[in-house]
Parts: C-alpha cells; structure tokens; sequence
C-alpha cells in the first residue's frame, strides 16, 4: 500500500534531492497524518466518552494532536520548497528542521497536560465500563499506527528527512501507548484493578520521551552538527584522486538542510606544477562535486615544494615527530626557511575535536622532539581545530 500511495503521488522516478520532489514527499506524509489520526482521534474520543475512560481520551488527543503535527509538516514542506532569494541565498531546506522543532514541542506540551489530567484519576478515580467497541477501536489504531511509522520511515528515509523520521518515532510511540491503554482496560476487566489513571501518566510519559528524542535531533541539526564520516570520505575521495592534488586539509562543511551541503578545503598541489593547469584541476573537482553529489565545494589552492629532496625528508621526519606527539595530530602547509646558523620549519598541526591538551603543550612538545634531531631547528607552528572528525590522507612524496 505504501508503494502504491508513493507512485501515485510522485508517478516518476525523479530526483530525491530536488526541493520539488522533497515537498512531494513532505505533502504525503502530512495529508495522510491529517487523515488518519483525524479518524482515530474522534473514534477513540467517541468512546471514551461513553465509557469514562481517561486513558482512552488522553490517547484521542495524542492523535488529534498528531493531526495538527501533519499539518505543520504540510506546511513545512512547502516552505522549505522555495527558492533561493534576496535574504535567503542558501535556500529555504531549514524550515525542515524548524517543522521537527516545533512537532517536539508539540508533543512535550500535549505530554504535561495529560499527566495533569491523569494524575486527577489516580485520586479521583471513576468507574470504567469495558466495551468491545473500544478494545476494537484500540487495536485498530495499534494497527494503523504501525503503518504510519512504517510508512513515513520509509518516506523520512528516501529522502533523508529529519522531520519525516520525527513523524515515524512518533507513530511508533503512539502504538506503544495505545497498547497500553489497551493492555489496562483487558487487565480491569478480569481484575478489580482500576488502572486508567496509572496507564494516562504512562500513555502522558511515553510521549514526552519520544518529544524529548526528536527535540534533541532537530536542535542538533539547527546548531550544526559534525558532517557525516561518509560525507567527509567521499570529498577526500573526490579531491585526492586528481593527480595534481597532493594532499587536503581544512575542510569544512556546512548544511543548509537536508542534502543542501556547501564545503571549503584548502589543497595541497606541487609549487612547481604550472599554476593555469593545476588552476583548471581545481576548477574541474569543484564543478565534479556539484554535478556528481550536489555538493557546493571550493577549493583553496596551496602550492607545495615537491622537488626539493632536503624539504622532502625534514617533512617526512617532521610528521613522525607529530605523531609521536600524539597519533590524532597531523600536519599542513609545511616550508622550509633555512639559513647558516638555523633553520625554521614552518607548519600548521591539526588537532582533534575534544583535544585535551593545550595548545602551548602541544607546541612544546612538538619543538622539543625537533630539538632532539638538530638544536638549530626551530618549529614555528600554527595550531589549527578540525571541524571533522576524519583524519585526511596525503600521497608520498
């Protein structure tokens, strides 16, 4: 059924990526969230009023609220669709996360009123009339609910939606908590137990950690989060298979929604090399990037000596006495200033995220493992962050 809902709205195979394609994806999504817990909502609302069951009310609004979450996804979706203008020239993809946000928020405010109101039954409890109406209604909705997370999983995950999985997580709670509910009035009908304040507060808890979860997600995304390992792998791939590429450092890269990536990373090519064709490699890696993965990559260009066989060893020797430092350092944008009473090795280390060593020990260390070779080389160093966590290879030299 899911497959065939996809290929009737969005008949053609067309490209995940393109904003017109995610606010199709993003309008299914909503119109078929508004439908069905529309429908679950005055079900379960129709019999809880009949049988004064707070459980059950607490779960119609859960849906009725779930309702209102796919309409703030319609809209999100077709929002984030708009083009690029004036004050927005990255776009508008954002508006995604903010939809996830404010679905979070949703769901933890709809969490506190119905503890509240459950609470009051643990101390005020009423009588509850088991009905076979509602033991239906409730396993229907278990039913509905489980396609629904299966549904926009499959959605969230096609077009790598944080929103859509968000919507997902929440269904997926949502079974969990009509389950419970079922579960309460099966166990007061053989029992004398009245369990339909107790299984609220649960129904009430369940939901507000799945707000909780997805809050957490889409704050992250809003913050900016690390780039993806594999992400960061296939720019490395991309740059270091030109032959006239040397070696890469620097990169950093910057969301502006879902598969909206823009990138920087400084290359390392040979000083001797002609400057108009390593200027055109450069150029043909950057348009490769935006036709091959959509990505928006520029490229600093840093000329290296390669010819010069002392330069050579002092950076080889130079990079093993970083790593003895420490394995997580690596080292860029090596030269060689030499003179008749010393000579200066200047370069730039990289270091980790989360690093626990100050940069002043990280400097000392290094020029004292220098020192060890030659007294009259000095290392003039550039600390410099990683804003990723791979390490970037380089070709021997």
């Amino acid at each position: 059924m899911s497959n065939r809902l996809i290929k009737k709205w969005i008949p053609n195979d067309e490209n995940v990526n393109s904003p017109e394609v995610r606010k199709k994806y993003g309008e299914l999504s909503g119109i078929v969230g508004i439908i069905l817990n529309v429908i679950l909502s005055l079900g379960k609302l129709t019999v809880g009023l009949l049988f004064s069951g707070i459980s059950v009310l607490a779960d119609a609004v859960n849906n009725l609220t779930d309702a209102g979450s796919s309409v703030v996804t319609l809209v999100g979706f077709r929002l984030s669709s708009r083009p690029a203008d004036r004050e927005h020239p990255f776009g508008h993809e954002r508006i995604e996360y903010i939809t996830g946000f404010v679905i979070s928020f949703i769901i933890l405010m709809l969490g506190l009123e119905l503890i509240k109101s459950s609470v009051t039954k643990i101390f005020v409890p009423e009588p509850l009339d088991f009905s076979l109406v509602t033991v239906i209604i409730l396993a229907l909705s278990i039913l509905a609910k489980l396609w629904m997370y299966r549904f926009n999983r499959k959605l969230g995950k096609t077009i790598s939606s944080d929103a859509l999985l968000a919507t997902a997580a929440d269904s997926l709670s949502d079974a969990a908590a009509t389950g419970a509910v079922l579960l309460s009035l099966i166990i007061s009908y053989f029992t004398s137990w009245n369990l339909d304040g107790y299984m609220g507060v649960l129904v009430a808890l369940m939901i507000m950690w799945t707000g909780i979860g997805v809050m957490r997600k889409t704050l992250n995304s809003l913050l900016g989060e690390a780039p993806d390992a594999q992400l960061v792998q296939t720019i490395e791939d991309l740059v270091l298979k030109n032959e006239k590429v040397i070696g890469i450092h620097d990169l950093i890269v910057h969301s502006y929604g879902p598969n909206r990536f823009f990138a920087s990373v400084h290359a390392e090519v040979s000083a001797s090399e002609d400057i108009l064709a390593s200027h055109d490699a450069i150029d043909n890696i950057e348009r490769e990037a935006l036709d091959q993965y959509g990505i928006v990559l520029t490229i600093h260009m840093d000329p290296v000596e390669t010819d010069n066989e002392m330069v050579n060893e002092l950076r080889n020797f130079t990079i093993k006495a970083v790593r003895s430092v420490d394995e997580r350092l690596s080292i860029h944008d090596f030269r060689v200033v030499a003179g008749p009473t010393h000579s200066n090795l200047i370069f730039d280390v990289a270091i980790p995220l989360e690093f626990n060593r100050s940069q002043e020990d990280i400097a000392k260390a290094i020029e004292a493992k220098i020192k060890e070779r030659d007294s009259r080389l000095n290392a003039v160093i550039q600390i410099d962050s990683s804003y990723t966590t791979t390490e970037f290879g380089k070709k021997e030299l």
